[in-house]
């Protein structure tokens, strides 16, 4: 009885197929029965595989380790590290970079792991009348593990601090170029593709990446783990159709990543109200409600839409929902920014213009694209993304019309876009161009992407069998020729990009350079033997970024701008730039227990490309001491350039600060406790 009650739940779902499919089925399943059991493979069959896997291996491990070995001497080269004293080294970090490699040599000095980790947490010792909790602010993570690696292996007794640090990055670089070429690998079935792909990504290393630029900046760090995620969600797609059970696995590890950040960044509530959150969520709840019905009828397409229009509104639902309940003020930040950037609103705001005239936030110049089309990447990216985006849209109209996905796609069939890993990834590079042309910053994420996207696409036979399946070739037969062409058309570029920009790679590796500074070098010395150890200096927040890593000495700011009480104080600083009295300076200075005052000749006279993008222009808009549209009221000021008139020594400012020390680019005044005035 048991046996006949288990056999209707088994067989439920097949019940609703048509009875020719079910004789289809069993024919194939005597054929299967009666077809002979293959003999073992040959041996030769066995070993080229084996020697194509191992070969790609080693080609990829060996990019990586080449490119980080490439850095590492590039690095050397461009800044003489080993000759250089350890503060010398230490100013070759600038701004958020310098606060950075700071907390890092904090957690070295401290005497416990533990400790060191409270100390960060709660750290009172770098902004003046704040404590902030720095690894949740500044995501000091890498400098956690890198500092307690740099302990428990030992590493304290062979090298030093400073090469631990840039060595694990530019590891960390070596197995981003293999992740990528791995990726590139497993889409085209062929290694060359991820040879192609390393050399795009290191010719366009301008546009790929600023580890040569900045190491410590935490893109250095995320970026190579994001290209491991896509390689593995890669190998996953292309593995796993589109089974129910396995697209629900990736929902779920989704959500696990999400919970995970959460947990991780001290409860982040900008994660809660993520889109992509609600996105997956309302993705689930749909699948729980899908009936199986026939394909390819009415009610099957009326479902379709219905579904579709279910997940779109439940995922807006659900983001409101949950920015009711969850106070968050990241995204309320970036709306004003842009609101600001597209013509949406206007503002005077200082910080707020201030961020827009960065270049890391502005649209691409057309010297990224022509460099990009130079290389010829730009060339072969569009004409791999056009063909893979038509072919993916017919595959999402037959869907519609009620044709299911083939479990196996065949080269003959020239049918790409029916590949679930292509669909994920022609999604993934437009989102991610689609940032990058308006914010230039993004092109580090998106760039690598088209070196990877381009490369399988120029060694991809699915490619061009798609390409001439469409164009109905018949005078040479479109198998070869598609063959022919992914290995000619990789191997011909290659030729072209080693002529041509190998010669330049080298000599750039045998050139000498040098970072020069020694005005800076001079200041930080003059702090360590001058000032007071309790002494609190003010100015520019990249130079005190500057300041807190060579001398530990407490600053007023830093170059951080996810605080709104970080972002009023650098803008309050600011004003020793601007048209104010000595007495508004001192009062603002005075207020953060300021007793040193650093005021940079490069900002005071500095002579912006873009216009009105200066730091005394944007102070100017600010407070109202120039016109910035029709309407506005001009409020003149019988005050000169604070930056311009402490410098003549006459009172009143005389009055509050005292010179106390100068060279020929900076110049440092004393913060007068006692006001002696002068006539």
């Amino acid at each position: 009885m048991m046996a006949e009650e288990e056999g209707p739940t088994v067989e439920l779902r097949q019940r609703k197929k048509p009875k020719f499919s079910e004789e289809k089925e069993s024919a194939k399943e005597e054929q299967i029965k009666d077809a002979p059991i293959p003999e073992r493979a040959p041996k030769y069959v066995l070993f080229q595989r084996f020697a194509k896997i191992f070969i790609g291996c080693l080609a990829a491990v060996s990019s990586g380790m080449m490119y980080a070995l490439y850095l590492s001497a590039f690095h050397e080269r461009k800044f003489w590290f080993s000759n250089r004293q350890e503060l010398e080294r230490e100013i070759t970090f600038q701004g958020d970079s310098a606060i950075y490699y700071s907390y890092y040599k904090d957690m070295l000095k401290a005497p416990s792991f533990e400790r060191g980790v409270y100390e960060l947490t709660h750290n009172n010792k770098t902004v003046s009348l704040k404590t902030i909790n720095a690894v949740q602010q500044m995501s000091l993570y890498p400098e956690l593990i890198a500092s307690i690696l740099y302990q428990a292996t030992g590493s304290n007794e062979i090298i030093e601090p400073v090469y631990f640090y840039i060595g694990i990055v530019f590891g960390l670089q070596g197995i981003y170029v293999t992740a990528l070429f791995v990726t590139s690998w497993l889409m085209s079935g062929t290694w060359l593709a991820g040879m192609l792909t390393v050399a795009w990504f290191i010719i366009n290393r301008v546009d790929t990446t600023r580890i040569e630029y900045s190491i410590p900046l935490r893109e250095n760090w995320a970026l190579p783990y994001f290209a491991c995620q896509v390689a593995a969600l890669t190998g996953y797609l292309k593995s796993n159709l589109n089974t129910y059970a396995e697209v629900h696995e990736v929902y779920k590890i989704y959500i696990f990543s999400l919970f995970l950040g959460y947990l991780l960044q001290f409860e982040n509530p900008a994660l809660l109200v993520s889109p992509l959150l609600s996105l997956i969520a309302a993705l689930m709840f749909a699948k729980c409600l899908q009936l199986n019905v026939k394909k390819g009828t009415f009610i099957a397409k009326t479902m379709k839409m219905i579904n579709f229009y279910l997940v779109c509104t439940l995922t807006v639902t659900l983001n409101i929902i949950m920015k009711m309940f969850v106070s968050h003020k990241e995204n309320g930040h970036m709306m004003k920014f842009l609101e600001v950037k597209f013509g949406l609103n206007m503002t005077k705001n200082f910080t707020m213009n201030w961020l827009l005239c960065q270049e890391s936030l502005q649209a691409p110049s057309q010297d990224f694209f022509l460099r990009l089309t130079q290389s010829s990447l730009l060339p072969f990216y569009i004409l791999v993304l056009i063909i893979c985006f038509i072919s993916v849209m017919q595959v999402i109209f037959r869907r519609i019309n009620g044709n299911s996905m083939k479990e196996t796609v065949k080269l003959e069939d020239g049918q790409i876009g029916e590949r679930p890993e292509i669909i994920y990834h022609v999604i993934h590079t437009i989102l991610l161009g689609s940032l990058a042309m308006v914010i230039e910053g993004l092109k580090y994420l998106w760039t690598p992407y088209v070196c990877m996207l381009a490369a399988f696409g120029v060694c991809s036979p699915e490619l061009w069998m798609t390409l001439f399946k469409w164009l109905r070739l018949k005078t040479v037969h479109p198998i070869l020729l598609a063959l022919i062409l992914s290995m000619a058309v990789p191997t011909i570029i290659g030729f072209s990009l080693w002529k041509e920009f190998f010669p330049r790679l080298m000599s750039e590796l045998l050139e000498l350079q040098e970072f020069y500074d020694p005005d800076t070098v001079e200041l930080m010395t003059w702090i360590k033997r001058q000032a007071p150890i309790a002494a609190v200096f003010a100015g520019s927040p990249q130079l005190m970024g500057v300041i807190k890593l060579c001398t530990g000495w407490m600053v007023t700011s830093l170059p951080l701008y996810n605080d709104d009480d970080l972002l009023k104080r650098n803008e309050n600083i600011y004003q020793i730039y601007s048209k104010r009295s000595a007495e508004d300076i001192y009062k603002i200075l005075t207020s953060y227990k300021a007793n040193y005052l650093i005021v940079e000749d490069a900002i005071c006279n500095e002579v912006g490309t873009m216009r009105g993008c200066r730091v005394k222009d944007l102070l100017d808009v600010a407070n109202g001491h120039v016109v910035c549209k029709e309407g506005d009221k001009l409020s003149y000021s019988k005050y000169g350039r604070f930056c311009h008139e402490v410098k003549i020594n006459y009172s009143p400012y005389v009055n509050y600060f005292t010179r106390v020390y100068w060279n020929r680019s900076y110049f440092v005044y004393k913060i007068n406790t006692v006001i002696s005035f002068q006539s």
